[in-house]
């Protein structure tokens, strides 16, 4: 069985730019769901937001643009994710799936999406490695919380 507010919980913290999956299948095994059921959860929590996060990305940095303070910090998170536009720009959509797929802070759906956006990138082709970057590091996170757990000798 499973509590409600425990899976969404895990989806809520999964689709978190900060925390993404990094957060999530930690405090789902935490929770006690299966490792299964910890990855499907969270990997499909951190795609949630992506076809949103595609399709309006633009639209709403249009709209922070008019405002100083809010430009402002939309620019200091582009001149961020536009540091890493080397891969991408030199592998192509191999690149922005490598680059989702590294489980490190500034990598992940969120930024990848931003980079996908900003370098105009297709956005069904996008979508695809996105998600796809999102399957390897849901495994890199979840091989390295079960060998923490075993590690540890927590269960």
């Amino acid at each position: 069985m499973f509590n409600v507010n425990e899976v969404l919980t895990v989806i809520l913290v999964a689709a978190m730019p900060i925390s993404e999956l990094r957060g999530a299948i930690p405090l789902a095994v935490y929770y006690g769901f299966s490792p299964v059921k910890a990855y499907v959860i969270s990997v499909l929590g951190n795609l949630l937001p992506v076809p949103f996060l595609l399709a309006f990305l633009e639209k709403v940095r249009e709209v922070v643009k008019k405002w100083n303070l809010t430009s402002r910090v939309f620019e200091v998170f582009e001149r961020r994710a536009l540091k890493n536009r080397d891969l991408i720009e030199k592998y192509g959509y191999l690149g922005l799936t490598l680059f989702v797929a590294i489980p490190l802070p500034v990598t992940g759906a969120w930024t990848g999406t931003l980079l996908a956006v900003l370098l105009e990138l297709k956005e069904l082709k996008s979508l695809a490695c996105i998600a796809l970057g999102v399957v390897i590091a849901g495994i890199i996170v979840l091989a390295s919380v079960e060998g923490f757990f075993t590690l540890w000798g927590v269960s």
